[in-house]
């Protein structure tokens, strides 16, 4: 069996699934790490939740399918997401000139000591703190410059102490003996606490697995969103709450909002935080990207939401995962994949691997541990708190072992995406995208609605029949 689906299917407690097929093998992109074959198999593992499910629903099992080339397209969606042209065509869009030079200098620096460390500059907030803290120019030369004046860890201190990102190139094997390695390894790569008591809350018999759940979705950029997504592909409500002026990515708004509607409301204004609050006495999950303890300061915490409305499913994601000396800290895929010694085994110097592997899976790992929160809540009751984290993907990756790759630049041809693609009407214009990659022997998951304008639709559920 594939070694990351029956890891996963431990978590589930009840790992003989031969409902279960993979098919395929690595390397699809140019990396030693089994990026598409553990991809697979975190798929798999949410293709076996949905078909807990199903059974519940009604008496039968499905069987679940994952091809590894498909796998490996999900977690680099956003690369084929097109737009149609005036003449017909579809075509992908370049980021902007300012986005591009953002996305370059994400990179390994060497520090004064002979070390190595990654500054984050991904979102205009972040950008202008490092390079305050840098006292450098937007160029991969005066960065590189102004972080030789550094030693590593005085860096990363000062990076950490002004609520910013960046991570100090570690090995794995440095990793795993650093106190916050060490509290992540001894956890499971997804964990499931139970936190409050309440009824059972049995699913609807009629409808896809997910019919008349409801998803509160306070996550961007790319984890979360992926979560939430993968929730709304098999009935799910999802409603993304943001607010207004928020930085946002647009492709991955795009990409990754298929079948979620999306309103505006600000945590920082009292009424809007009490519409929210209303919200979630009608919400079955409440998904959330938020640095630990940073809601629970505004009244949104796990204990309190369970206590507001039991039964709840409150589902973290973020960088660096629950406990341990960096909890607070926040990241991205590149800082996770640089402080777990990926970056360090992927090249010298360090580099980056040719997804976001970590992205993408911990947002699939987040869509599995709240449905099987939820059928937990079916059969026993109660509210519960999942928890993911990019740090514990990127360690959870390099479990799988490793496999030589031929050449750079591999990865998916057009020819083999295209019959993945699917077309959408939307705000945005007509737009060709990635569908459901998961395949069911009797469901077919789909998405509700296209991507939705940010904003769009009103603080409300939708009406049930």
């Amino acid at each position: 069996m594939n070694t990351a689906l029956n890891e996963l299917l431990q978590i589930r407690n009840r790992t003989d699934d031969g409902s279960v097929e993979i098919s395929g093998k690595d390397p699809i992109y140019s990396t030693n790490f089994k990026v598409a074959e553990t991809a697979a198999g975190v798929l798999a593992a949410t293709g076996a939740a949905v078909s807990d499910i199903w059974e519940m629903k009604t008496g039968r099992r499905q069987n679940v399918s994952v091809d590894i080339r498909h796998a490996a397209a999900a977690i680099n969606s956003h690369s084929y997401l097109q737009f149609r042209e005036p003449d017909g065509s579809y075509q992908a869009r370049p980021d902007s000139p300012l986005a591009q030079m953002a996305y370059d200098t994400v990179k390994a620096y060497q520090t004064k000591d002979g070390r190595w460390y990654l500054p984050h500059f991904g979102m205009k907030h972040l950008k202008e703190k490092v390079l305050g803290i840098l006292d450098c120019e937007m160029s991969m030369e005066s960065i590189g410059a102004a972080v030789a004046k550094w030693d590593a860890e005085e860096l990363d201190e000062a990076i950490a102490e002004a609520n910013t990102c960046g991570g100090i190139i570690r090995s794995e094997e440095e990793w795993l003996k650093h106190p916050h390695g060490q509290a992540l390894a001894a956890q499971a790569v997804v964990e499931i606490e139970k936190i409050g008591e309440s009824d059972p809350e049995p699913f609807p018999e009629e409808g896809p697995a997910l019919n008349g759940i409801r998803v509160l979705d306070l996550t961007r950029i790319l984890a979360g969103p992926v979560a939430a997504r993968t929730l709304g592909e098999h009935g799910a409500d999802v409603l993304m709450i943001a607010a207004k002026g928020i930085p946002q990515l647009k492709k991955f708004v795009i990409d990754l909002s298929h079948g979620k509607r999306s309103c505006f409301l600000d945590l920082n204004v009292s009424e809007e935080a009490a519409q929210l609050k209303e919200l979630i006495k009608g919400a079955d999950v409440f998904s959330q990207g938020y640095r630990p303890g940073v809601l629970d300061a505004r009244g949104f915490g796990a204990q309190e939401l369970a206590a507001h409305r039991p039964g709840l499913i409150y589902t973290s994601i973020n960088c660096y995962g629950s406990g341990g000396s960096f909890s607070d800290r926040g990241g991205w895929e590149q800082v996770a994949q640089s402080v777990t010694g990926i970056s360090h085994e992927a090249g010298n110097p360090p580099t980056l691997l040719p997804v976001f592997v970590c992205d993408y899976m911990t947002g699939y790992l987040g869509a599995y541990g709240t449905m099987l929160a939820l059928a937990k809540r079916a059969v026993e009751g109660g509210s519960y708190h999942v928890k993911v984290s990019l740090c514990q993907s990127a360690m959870f990756l390099q479990r799988q072992g490793r496999v030589e790759y031929l050449k750079e630049g591999m990865g998916l041809s057009d020819e083999q995406v295209a019959p993945l693609q699917m077309d959408s009407d939307t705000s945005y214009g007509q737009i060709r995208h990635l569908g459901p990659v998961v395949r069911f022997s009797e469901s077919v998951p789909k998405w509700s609605r296209p991507s939705p304008a940010l904003g769009g639709d009103p603080a409300e559920w939708l009406k049930t029949s």
